[in-house]
């Protein structure tokens, strides 16, 4: 059975949206422009059409940067937290959502890991290293 609808959020809440599934795409992107974008080993982007989409609330709190020279990176963000919100992607009728900033999980999963070859030298699967629920115990 397919999930109705997904609600998501910033970190402060100012910026709302739901998504209609179903997916077109559910990717981890392991290039140096999401890196730098999310500050992290990968971004984590889910792919729709732009009819499945809805904004709930602060679409007037988002700011856009597109990248210069770039053919589709781009991204937005809350004014008010920073946090990385859903955009429409260049050229296309498709939109991309930072799947962080769901509220709920979807069904789907990540489907592919892309950019493989650029990512960071120090990246480590999780797997490879101890786990641990909350912070790390410092000795």
């Amino acid at each position: 059975m397919q999930q109705d609808v997904l609600a998501g959020s910033c970190l402060c809440g100012a910026v709302r949206f739901e998504i209609s599934p179903p997916l077109s795409g559910f990717r981890y992107c392991y290039c140096g422009r999401c890196r730098k974008a999310t500050g992290s080993a990968h971004a984590a982007n889910i792919f729709l059409p732009q009819s499945q989409l809805k904004w709930l609330s602060g679409e007037s709190q988002i700011r856009r940067f597109d990248l210069p020279g770039a053919k589709r990176f781009a991204v937005c963000f809350c004014t008010q937290c920073g946090t990385r919100v859903p955009h429409k992607i260049p050229g296309t009728e498709n939109y991309l959502v930072p799947a962080g900033i769901l509220d709920s999980s979807p069904d789907a999963r990540p489907s592919a890991s892309i950019f493989w070859g650029s990512r960071a030298p120090w990246y480590v699967e999780p797997h490879e290293g101890p786990m641990h629920e909350e912070y790390e115990k410092q000795p």
